[in-house]
């Protein structure tokens, strides 16, 4: 028995490091060995021998086994393979892998990871977020813009002159040529003050012509619309969603047919196009529109194919035939956006971007463009929403108070307060993390849409938490609101770049499992090319990296990641572990499925929604953990690590769970339950006394709420809200020692507590404080009576109950 232990002891030792075939071929030699040493080889052995060394031969000697096992194989696996559209494949090929990779290998390199060197805002970059940005903040009052329905004309030219508009521009066409980084920061930075101008800027530096024209352009295109688009005298849109056709672009009616026509009074070779589209930021107000549609040449006449497919092209918008300046209204946050239609617009082939070479290939440039939409602007506003929300409620909690007692030492308002800066330090760092792999090169789709998606969801949870704290404050609006165009903003964030329920549902999962896979792919590839050593390769190397982590996750949940690669500083070593388990718990999981389920797995929603939200988590809690680790680990913000890895992997977990339950195949599903959770499930939502010294550090700790805070827009002291908020909390902390010593006053019993309201006169006239420490409580409660304060309006709408008696009567 003892032998038979050892073998399997072995093979699993084996698997665990990576060595699928040896983990049977050196055990079952050894188990022979030890058969023949020990016993009279008889019969059995050699039956036992003959059949190792046929299964070696056909598993295990490659070129045997591609004649005779893998063609067969690849004939019965490609019906179960699933069935890829135009539109699904290119966006399965669009961008690149990076750290999602290693999360869905189940092995992630946590060095490599934490030494990858985040991209710093350089100090040209710096001067702009503190100088120009700065200045249009404060140039930009947000209850204005909502009262007058727009920017003010001084504000829009601001934002051209200075080159808010051309962020992403080179600098040799007149932009600023800014880092992934920077336009971040830029966004955050202007999102915190008004989620208009932020919008404003943000789509001519996202999925756009500036961005399309960049990487795919003609050279005379970039020459001609760059330096205007950098300039402000063109004003972009891009038309891609119709009533029909939001994230199903496959469905697109809009149509460009190549055509004779007249263009500038010469007839040319063209493009007669007509188009419906929606929800088109900036296009009341665009000069120039990116158009995205269906390109058909019946004639022939560009070439021999009949129809091209999703084009995209620079249409001005002078053109005859164009219909746009109607508004829609996002919640009631004015920024332009609305309806753009053309009949029978006529234009010439150069309007394609890239030129007559680029006809068809639309939708894989729209989906490697993407990245700056879903990685930088979207995930930027959300992180100014989650900063905004900490530094007010941590700032309001010690202002506002109830009962003699600050707000912020009730538990039940600490725990919300705790909500909000866990969140907000996961969203930050997800926000910076992001944007240094776009800064160093890459486009990770896969990660710009967790990104997007993720961090819209966590906006959604801390303005929800922040108004709750906040009560009637937050909900009245005026000048004096802070938080109340954040709330109705939510929605924006999450319905546009992809709504989240489709991108978590299809599209993380559904395209992170197949494009960071280290396999998969290459079985599709090798299928649809019928390349049987190819999917030798892939095959054969799939089934041992099934093994392999089946083996890493049996043992690293019976150890809980204890002897996962060691990596990371003290604080974050444990953590690590965990999150290399369940990478390789969501690697095994996601392959069992796949193999099982096959091309039926992606439309079982419920279950891929559960694998995006664990694959998700796995990206946000490592973000974390790197954001620590490139801070050098301070001690102030270890509580804020702790709860940010102990929430990812519970959410982790309870994904994996969640898929482990409603597994159609329950005898399977069993059997993983067992290998993911040998020892059950463990973690939990942090404790009480974690998010105790995350509120805490909040609400006291000024270096710890700056630093958490750091990316938004400090008003001054004399605006009403933050400002005055922030300038309340001063003095009243300048009188904290003054209500200190008269309290000790009364405990001493040399004042009387009531009444309380002449307590700081009866406290002067009998010498426990001076007139000077009267006037700071005195200035202190005024200050504190104008923050807490809400705004009400002179003018009150008078009903008429006429018609209401009328119809009781």
């Amino acid at each position: 028995m003892w032998i038979l232990l050892l073998l399997i002891v072995g093979a699993a030792a084996l698997l665990y490091i990576g060595k699928p075939l040896f983990a049977w071929v050196l055990p079952g030699l050894l188990g022979l060995a030890i058969w023949y040493t020990t016993g009279e080889p008889g019969t059995g052995f050699w039956i036992a021998c003959a059949v190792f060394g046929a299964l070696f031969a056909l598993l295990g000697i490659p070129g045997i086994r591609r004649s005779l096992v893998s063609g067969h194989l690849m004939k019965a696996i490609a019906p179960m393979m699933p069935a890829m559209s135009e539109t699904e494949t290119s966006a399965l090929e669009a961008g690149t892998v990076w750290w999602d990779r290693d999360l869905f290998s189940g092995s992630p390199n946590w060095k490599r990871f934490l030494d990858f060197p985040v991209s710093t805002i350089s100090q040209r970059e710096r001067d702009f977020i503190d100088g120009p940005a700065d200045e249009l903040c404060r140039m930009v009052h947000d209850w204005d813009v909502l009262q007058t329905g727009d920017l003010d004309d001084e504000v829009w030219a601001f934002l051209k002159e200075k080159g808010f508009l051309g962020m992403i521009i080179p600098e040799e066409y007149g932009g600023l040529g800014f880092s992934a980084a920077a336009n971040s920061a830029v966004i955050t930075k202007i999102s915190s003050r008004s989620i208009t101008a932020a919008v404003t800027v943000m789509v001519p530096n996202s999925l756009g012509p500036a961005e399309l024209l960049l990487h795919y352009g003609t050279d005379e295109q970039k020459k001609h619309y760059l330096p205007r688009l950098a300039r402000g005298i063109e004003v972009p849109c891009f038309a891609l969603t119709e009533p029909n056709a939001g994230s199903d672009a496959a469905s697109m009616t809009s149509s460009g047919v190549v055509c004779r026509g007249e263009y500038d009074g010469r007839e040319v070779i063209g493009i007669r196009l007509n188009w419906d589209k929606r929800y088109i930021t900036l296009a009341p107000v665009a000069t120039v529109i990116g158009l995205a549609f269906q390109l058909s040449d019946p004639e022939h006449l560009i070439g021999e194919k009949d129809r091209y497919g999703i084009t995209c092209a620079l249409v001005p918008a002078h053109l005859p035939g164009i219909t746009t300046g109607q508004r829609h209204d996002p919640m009631g946050v004015p920024f332009y956006n609305g309806p753009t239609s053309g009949k029978d617009v006529f234009v010439p082939l150069d309007c394609i971007i890239g030129g007559k070479a680029m006809a068809g290939k639309g939708w894989g440039m729209l989906m490697q463009s993407l990245a700056a939409g879903r990685g930088i602007s979207i995930p930027g506003l959300a992180a100014a929403a989650a900063q905004l929300s900490s530094r007010t409620v941590g700032t309001y909690a010690n202002v506002r108070k109830q009962f003699n007692l600050k707000i912020g030492r009730f538990e039940g308002v600490e725990e919300a307060i705790a909500r909000i800066a866990g969140m907000t330090y996961i969203l930050d760092a997800g926000r910076t993390l992001t944007t240094g792999a776009i800064d160093a090169g890459e486009k990770p789709s896969v990660i710009t849409a967790i990104l997007k998606c993720y961090s819209t969801e966590g906006m959604r949870d801390v303005v929800n938490d922040a108004m709750d704290v906040l009560g009637g404050a937050g909900i009245c609006r005026g000048p004096r609101n802070i938080m109340a165009t954040a709330y109705m903003g939510i929605p924006i964030g999450i319905t546009v770049e992809g709504a989240n329920i489709l991108t978590r549902s299809m599209i993380i999962f559904g395209q992170g499992a197949i494009r960071c896979h280290p396999y998969a792919y290459e079985e599709m590839q090798a299928v649809a090319t019928r390349d049987v050593p190819r999917f030798d390769r892939a095959f054969f190397g799939h089934i041992g990296f099934i093994a392999t982590n089946a083996a890493r996750t049996f043992v690293l949940g019976l150890t809980r990641g204890a002897l996962a690669r060691s990596a990371g500083g003290t604080h974050t070593r444990a953590a690590i572990g965990e999150l290399t388990r369940l990478s390789s718990a969501l690697a095994f999981i996601s392959d069992i499925a796949m193999g099982t389920l096959g091309g039926q797995l992606k439309f079982k929603e419920k279950l891929t929604g559960r694998l995006a939200d664990a694959l998700s988590w796995l990206y946000l809690g490592s973000a974390a953990v790197k954001r620590f680790h490139d801070d050098g680990e301070p001690e102030s913000m270890r509580a804020y690590v702790q709860w940010s890895t102990q929430t990812a992997t519970y959410r982790v977990q309870e994904a994996l769970r969640g898929f482990l339950d409603n597994f159609p195949i329950r005898p399977l599903a069993w059997l993983m339950r067992v290998l993911v959770f040998p020892t059950g499930t463990h973690h939990r939502l942090p404790s009480d006394r974690t998010g105790n010294r995350v509120a805490r550090a909040l609400l006291e700790d000024t270096e710890v709420r700056a630093k958490l805070t750091s990316a938004i827009y400090k008003p001054a002291a004399s605006e009403p809200g933050l400002g005055a908020l922030e300038a309340a909390l001063a003095k009243i902390q300048a009188a904290d020692n003054v209500e200190s010593t008269v309290r000790e006053a009364v405990r001493q019993k040399k004042l009387d507590r009531k009444p309380k309201a002449t307590l700081m006169d009866r406290a002067l006239k009998a010498g426990v404080i001076g007139e000077t420490e009267r006037k700071l409580v005195e200035e202190a409660e005024a200050a504190r009576a104008d923050a807490v304060a809400v705004d009400a309006f002179g003018e009150i709408r008078e009903f008429d109950r006429s018609q209401e008696i009328s119809s009781a009567s």
